[in-house]
């Protein structure tokens, strides 16, 4: 395995509810980020989306861009219309020397909606899954071409949540289409990451590590309740801090290459940004050495 550790911006300032961290700047963001030991960071909803602008405030703060989150609609559009959407934003990608480009299926998602429960997801229809399968394969092999990796983002509210349903995209697409293996979207979303990383590890380009507190799950799940208000409620968190066994994960991927991002949606008026991230790095460190 060889990995470098970074994080997201989302346990700074909330890109699905921005009033969550509103009102903390980019720049104690970065200088937090590299406090607690980190060497990359993935984008948020406070970068510049240049890469001139954005090049010199990373390189200040010693941070490399890892990629950045993509809202697709493969589920409305074709790979060629999909990609003309996409282009600015692999264009900033490529510029900043990234290599994965984070796709999440958004059509129709409720994570980002406050009101709507999760049992309100979309979910595939089954006719659909074949042309979706072919859209991604296509869209993955046209940013392959030039040099980035597409890495499917299985996220609660979202048409690909599921252990079931992980696997079932995977089988059915071809090897440009990468997955991005989230241990917190993969607990909640009831698999066992370990499990995943051990029938995918020879497709999963890019790792989010976090952690999931069990009672504000059952709860979340018993009461159901949105995404958002099980975000404000504390269900994630960072590595360490709740059920997973990240260690047993990263066994499951002896051959990786990648990142490995520290990344927790809380409330920073609840769960301090640095503290947190402090705990989230030692913990990947130990889990790696374990």
């Amino acid at each position: 395995m060889s990995v470098r550790i970074g994080t997201n911006p989302i346990a700074w300032s909330n890109d699905d509810l921005p009033a969550l961290g509103g009102d903390t700047s980019l720049d104690t963001c970065l200088a937090e980020a590299r406090e607690a030991g980190f060497v990359g960071i993935e984008l948020g909803n406070k970068f510049p989306r240049n890469a001139v602008k954005l090049r010199p405030i990373l390189a200040a703060h010693g941070l490399a861009l890892i990629s950045g989150w993509y809202s697709g609609a493969l589920c409305e559009r074709d790979a060629e219309a999909e990609m003309i959407a996409l282009r600015p934003h692999l264009d900033v990608l490529k510029a900043m020397g990234c290599d994965v480009l984070i796709y999440a299926e958004c059509a129709g998602t409720v994570h980002g909606r406050q009101s709507v429960p999760l049992s309100r997801r979309p979910v595939m229809p089954e006719g659909d899954w074949v042309p979706f399968a072919a859209r991604l394969t296509a869209l993955a092999e046209m940013t392959a071409a030039e040099g980035v990796a597409l890495c499917v983002h299985h996220h609660m509210g979202t048409r690909i949540q599921t252990g079931a349903e992980i696997d079932r995209i995977m089988a059915m697409t071809g090897g440009a289409v990468k997955l991005l293996l989230d241990t917190g979207h993969a607990t909640w979303g009831g698999a066992d990451p370990a499990a995943l990383a051990r029938r995918h590890r020879a497709r999963i380009g890019h790792v989010h590590c976090k952690d999931v507190r069990a009672a504000v799950m059952a709860r979340a799940n018993s009461d159901d309740w949105s995404f958002l208000d099980a975000v404000i409620a504390g269900v994630y968190t960072v590595p360490g801090d709740g059920m997973i066994d990240l260690s047993a994960v990263l066994r499951e991927l002896p051959d990786y290459d990648g990142w490995l991002v520290v990344e927790a949606e809380q409330d920073p008026a609840k769960a301090n940004p640095l503290q947190y991230a402090k705990l989230g790095y030692a913990s990947v460190m130990a889990a790696l050495r374990g």
